[in-house]
């Protein structure tokens, strides 16, 4: 009898006629595997072309190397003058015969080799590796012209010296990039010349000979050749990436031949593919990358369960993985990319590891390779359910309690299953529980991989039947110092993908109930109290506010609810009180720090090369120190008056110093965002850390913005009439700004014109300005609170003006102090709009062309806005980091 490869319109058609039946898998098992009107039907179709994350990782690299090769260009000259130097002396000794004759032989050979693998290919009928591979090659073409053009015409002059050099006999000057060389290799590599040996050792020899040949000759330098290279690898895995590689997963007919292989007569094979959500569960580490499974029937015996591991789920998760290895320390040792052949050995020693410590687990039966790219696992078929497909009613304290045991087995031998989720656990007809899913796990664990996975199967448990019942199952069978021991572990980060994904959404229910309880107790209130009369005076509405709040306040706090990872350690609290339950350490870099660090290098990165530019060097050399003095001290002045424009629309009492901290940690932020979003996301969590709810937190920073929007407006308006009066006749009527506003103006009708754009805008704006208008109201309430915050907001403008006006006296100019008003709040009010950090670029532009616009000299408006840029700008970043990591440390942000 043929063997059939069952798809999914039969599962579909099986599951519509049985709905309340076993999943598939157990369908077929009861179903008669030797019907003939079965239709063949081959597995759900696969995707012609994947998209691997190692393309992209290569990629990246790639991009690192060419940044890393550019800056030893620009910055080691001597190096690079060495180097050549060294070559040309070389070269000389070379025999010139031999350098043509080797020139010539591999400038045809690099050409004619490239086109005889792409015969072959066409003769296997592979033309869509060659497409892959031309369109490799047009494009690292199109990006060497476009670099070499970038590099003769922009690059600073020690990267133009490392790159390009005098030809030979007059010829000129040689190109940045190798004109063929890089198109060469991006085909070559794209193709997949690099995974056949003997292609490899001819194309790379070629290659490498052509290179020699030029750079002998004098037609290149070494750093031409080196970038050439860069450039040619990038661009092909860049292209991999782009447009995905060829499909080479195994199907179900090689699946059947390679059962063939190892002894067995397969009659029918049934896919049994998971639903999304399971797959998204799949990917939870990088040893459990989505797998394929079938359900295999024989002639005789016993069905089985086979898993098909292929290249592209080896890939799936793969930069989750990277990030787990980095980020958490003791988890794992093992390469973020094992190889097919480690992950079959792995998944098989775990297997057999798992039965010899006694604990119910499918047997492994067989194992095989599926061609180069495959493999596959044999087990014997247990027919059940797992933990999720149960319904609670099923999901008693005896189960509970076996499947405690089978951990218990697995940790007598030292051995961690780290994925104890729903899936894993896999009950049949007797109610006999078996681990599944041990791919992921580690002998020979250490106590705390052997911890995380009692604190996984508690939240597995407790997500099921609530923290009671799950903790009590847990002590009954491992006893309660076990327990205990687990609770530093019993946090989000330590615990499955998956079930972290199922906490949030808890979360997020537990939070609009909440929500919705303030709701109706403000509503119901309201209705009870009725409405004020009109006449009502400032006192009676005064408390009638307070009163309402202290309703919403006392609503919010009895509809409060306990997460589940809470209620678990109160439950094990009540039978060990003296439990260990500070959370355990176990994060090696948390995402904060690592943008913290991100943002450090860009902040080093930019200040270093504002500092060694020349204008700055003549800020040094022509400044009048005590005037650049006293800009520092305007510069500094900025941040308390912040902190008082701040707090003033903060009718709740917050430490002042700490805020005025929280500003300078605003200077650091700004690098890594832009001006008007990075200091006030950092002040809407300072204050939300200072005890404010979240809608508090954000209407105060909201109404802060919006007042300071109207008085930027207003301030504009009155200096800019002020200066207008005075520099009447010299003002320029560049058509330049003519045509910007009237670009502003068009963009402003197509937004309000385009009903798509004008709800993304108003659904943006009320977002952010939620809450706003009532903050403001209890706010105006408060008379000396406005007025600091009007009077904050008026000091901190003030001292940016005086800041301006000192770096420009540096210089020694002056202008009279609403021109330079007027220049500097356009120039801030351009720079918040700029999507760049900090508004790079954007305010240096307007602010030096302002100045000049009011007759500054060029030179004498840049390096002054060089000196304020750097002392309200570049000078505070170092500060600002100490003080978001000082703030970050005491969880005051």
């Amino acid at each position: 009898m043929r063997p059939v490869i069952r798809g999914e319109e039969e599962r579909a058609e099986r599951a519509a006629e049985q709905p309340d039946q076993a999943p598939p898998l157990e369908a077929l098992q009861r179903a008669d595997p030797t019907r003939s009107d079965l239709v063949e039907v081959d597995e759900p179709i696969l995707t012609a072309r994947v998209h691997r994350p190692a393309d992209l990782l290569r990629t990246l690299l790639g991009l690192l190397a060419i940044g890393a090769l550019l800056a030893v260009a620009t910055f080691a000259i001597g190096t690079t003058e060495g180097i050549e130097r060294d070559v040309d002396k070389g070269s000389q000794q070379a025999p010139s015969l031999l350098i043509d004759f080797a020139g010539f032989a591999s400038a045809v050979a690099v050409l004619i080799v490239p086109m005889a693998f792409a015969i072959e290919r066409l003769i296997r009928r592979d033309g869509l590796r060659i497409a892959d591979g031309v369109l490799a090659a047009v494009l690292a073409h199109g990006i060497s012209l476009t670099f070499s053009l970038w590099v003769a015409r922009m690059a600073p002059q020690s990267m133009q010296d490392a790159l390009i050099r005098d030809a030979p006999a007059g010829g000129g000057l040689t190109d940045p990039v190798h004109g063929y060389l890089a198109p060469v290799i991006a085909y070559a590599t794209a193709v997949g010349m690099t995974h056949r040996p003997g292609w490899r050792l001819v194309m790379w020899s070629v290659v490498t000979l052509d290179a020699v040949a030029v750079l002998v000759a004098g037609h290149t330098t070494p750093f031409s050749v080196a970038v050439t290279v860069l450039i040619g690898w990038t661009v092909a895995y860049a292209t991999l990436y782009a447009v995905g590689s060829p499909n080479v997963r195994a199907t179900g007919q090689q699946l059947l031949a390679g059962l063939r292989h190892v002894g067995f007569r397969p009659v029918s094979a049934l896919r049994a593919d998971e639903p999304p959500e399971t797959r998204e569960r799949e990917r939870d580490r990088g040893a459990n990358a989505p797998t394929r499974r079938y359900l295999v029937t024989l002639e005789s015996g016993p069905p089985l369960d086979v898993t098909v591991r292929d290249r592209q789920q080896q890939a799936s998760g793969f930069f989750y993985r990277v990030w787990r290895r980095l980020a958490l320390r003791g988890i794992t040792q093992r390469r973020s990319l094992p190889s097919l052949r480690q992950a079959l050995e792995q998944e098989a020693l775990l297997a057999y590891a798992a039965i010899a410590a006694g604990a119910n687990a499918p047997k492994l039966i067989a194992t095989s390779e599926l061609g180069p790219d495959a493999v596959m696992l044999v087990y014997e078929h247990i027919p059940g359910r797992d933990l999720d497909s149960l319904p609670d009613d099923e999901v008693s304290d005896t189960l509970m309690e076996t499947a405690w045991q089978q951990v218990t087995a697995l940790q007598s031998r030292r051995i961690a299953h780290r994925r104890l989720d729903g899936r894993s656990l896999l009950v049949d007809r007797d109610g006999t529980v078996f681990l599944t899913s041990l791919r992921g796990g580690e002998i020979a664990a250490g106590d705390l991989l052997l911890r995380m996975d009692v604190a996984q199967l508690l939240t597995t448990f407790g997500l099921r039947v609530g923290a009671e019942r799950a903790v009590a199952a847990a002590v009954t069978v491992l006893g309660p110092d076990a327990v205990a021991d687990s609770l530093p572990l019993l946090q989000p980060i330590a615990l499955s993908r998956a079930t972290r994904s199922t906490l949030r959404q808890l979360a997020r229910e537990r939070s609009q109930r909440e929500r919705q309880a303030v709701l109706d107790a403000t509503r119901a209130y309201r209705e009870a109290r009725g409405s004020l009369p009109e006449n009502a005076d400032r006192k009676t509405v005064k408390a009638a506010k307070q009163a309402e709040k202290q309703v919403m306040d006392e609503a919010l706090e009895n509809a409060r609810e306990a997460d589940l990872l809470s209620l678990i350690r109160q439950q094990v609290l009540l039978i060990r009180p003296q439990a260990p339950i500070e959370p355990a350490r176990i994060e090696r870099i948390r995402p904060r720090t690592l943008v913290s660090l991100i943002a450090a290098v860009f902040a080093g990165y930019f200040l270093t090369s504002q500092l060694i530019n020349p204008e700055f060097q003549r800020v040094w050399d022509d400044a009048n120190w005590g005037w650049v003095i006293v800009a520092a001290g305007f510069s500094a002045l900025t941040y308390f008056a912040a902190a008082i424009s701040l707090l003033g629309f903060v009718p709740e009492k917050v430490n002042y110093p700490r805020t005025v901290l929280a500003q300078v940690a605003g200077s650091f932020v700004k690098l890594v965002a832009p001006a008007a979003i990075g200091g006030a996301a950092l002040n809407a969590r300072f204050l939300q850390r200072q005890g404010l709810r979240p809608g508090h937190a954000v209407a105060s920073v909201g109404a802060s913005q919006l007042f300071g929007l109207s008085s930027h407006v207003l301030l504009l308006l009155t200096f800019g009439y002020l200066t207008g009066t005075e520099h009447t006749p010299n003002l320029p009527q560049d058509r330049t700004v003519i045509a910007g506003l009237l670009t502003v103006a068009v963009a402003a009708l197509i937004i309000t014109a385009v009903p798509t754009l004008r709800k993304a805008i108003l659904e943006r704006v009320r977002t952010l300005f939620a809450g706003v208008v009532p903050r403001m109201l209890d706010v105006v309430q408060r008379p000396k609170k406005l007025l600091a915050g009007i009077g904050g907001m008026l000091l901190m403008t003030l001292a940016f003006v005086m800041c301006l006006d000192a770096s420009l006296r540096a210089f020694g100019w002056e202008l009279s102090y609403p021109t330079i008003a007027v220049v500097f709040l356009a120039g801030n009010a351009l720079g918040s709009a700029a999507p760049t950090p900090g508004g790079i670029g954007a305010i240096e532009l307007t602010l030096s062309a302002g100045l000049t616009a009011f007759g500054v000299p060029p030179q004498v408006a840049l390096g002054a806005v060089l000196l304020f840029r750097l002392m309200t700008f570049w000078l505070p970043v170092l500060p600002g980091w100490l003080a978001f990591t000082q703030l970050t440390r005491k969880e005051a942000i």
